[in-house]
């Protein structure tokens, strides 16, 4: 009787496990973006219930319109910077070559007066005053440049289909969140007893920190981006503002953006304002970064800032688009458990 009842016990567990695995194979192609939508859930949870109160509580419609408010605030301008990026490659680089055709002007004067470094610069200036030097240097910039701003568009149009699947199931998580926030505070309280309230803020205010100070920093680079755009004479400041929010989230993202339209006020004879777009890029673009995220993210965890950086990286090699956010949280959160783990209990004190 009880050799049957232990392999009774065996084969339900086996059929479980297989049953998981089953389960894990037929949801692997959407786990990046069930992650994805679950992060950003939680994160405008506080917007949804807002949301959820002023619909009277229909829950349904207020799924609905925070999905279409993401999808308008976020997805939209994806897509359109995405073709935006597409169709402008191929007229960029015509620009550069009529822009440059006839070789560069004279270098100026106090460039060779810059010490060390300002007799190879002014060297390099005047070889490729050379149209046919200037030409060849072109040609040799132009192709890896183009394939890594190909590369760029492309990863923005798998983003945009990347959040099109997470604001599809977003309205899900949305709708049913209280529901599955009941099912997996009980699911923890099972797994780790008295340990799981703690846990889980743990997790969500790691979660929340890394979220809002990664777009809370690139928010505030975009506009201050755009602001110097406009100041400087910049054309078309808001999409620009945009191309520096979205880089924002990249390491050493927004100097591609102010960096070119420095270079391109220099080349259209502005110096004063070329100088200007330089040092404001370089101060208040670039420069806040350097203190608004790590207090922002230190809001929800002391999170080393080379976990963030490597996140970033890790996170958009690994999953795309999406892990632009998905890295530098599961990292947190690994980081942040691994560190409470590790504590001394105050038992051993």
């Amino acid at each position: 009787m009880a050799m049957e009842k232990r392999i009774e016990q065996i084969v339900q567990i086996t059929v479980l496990v297989m049953l998981i695995i089953g389960c894990l194979f037929v949801l692997r192609p959407f786990v990046t973006a069930l992650l994805g939508a679950a992060i950003m859930c939680f994160s405008t949870w506080p917007a949804y219930r807002h949301i959820e109160r002023l619909t009277g509580n229909r829950r349904s419609l207020a799924a609905l319109m925070m999905t279409l408010l993401l999808i308008i605030v976020v997805l939209l301008p994806l897509a359109l910077l995405a073709t935006t990026l597409s169709d402008s490659t191929a007229r960029a680089f015509d620009w550069l070559r009529a822009a440059f055709g006839g070789g560069l002007p004279p270098p100026p004067d106090w460039l060779s007066a810059i010490p060390f470094v300002g007799g190879s610069l002014d060297a390099s200036w005047q070889e490729l005053a050379s149209p046919e030097k200037l030409e060849e240097a072109l040609r040799r910039f132009a192709s890896p440049a183009r394939q890594g701003l190909l590369q760029l568009g492309v990863m923005l149009g798998e983003g945009v289909l990347q959040l099109s699947l997470v604001s599809f199931i977003g309205f899900f998580l949305y709708r049913d969140g209280a529901a599955l926030s009941e099912w997996l505070q009980s699911a923890m309280r099972r797994v780790s007893g008295t340990l799981a309230p703690g846990l889980l803020q743990t997790v969500g205010g790691t979660t929340r920190g890394v979220v809002y100070g990664i777009l809370g920093t690139a928010l505030v680079q975009g506009v201050l981006a755009a602001i110097g755009f406009l100041i400087a004479g910049v054309p078309a400041p808001a999409l620009l503002g945009f191309l520096t929010f979205v880089l924002s989230m990249l390491p050493v993202g927004p100097p591609l953006i102010w960096g070119s339209a420095a270079i391109w006020l220099y080349y259209q004879g502005t110096f004063g304002w070329a100088v200007f777009m330089a040092i404001y890029g370089l101060v208040i673009v670039s420069g806040v970064d350097n203190f608004l995220k790590p207090l922002l993210i230190s809001r929800g965890s002391s999170l080393p800032f080379v976990l963030v950086f490597f996140g970033v990286l890790g996170g958009v090699i690994a999953f795309g688009f999406i892990g632009l956010f998905l890295g530098p949280v599961l990292l947190a959160v690994g980081y942040t458990l691994l560190r409470e783990w590790a504590r001394p209990s105050s038992s051993s004190s």
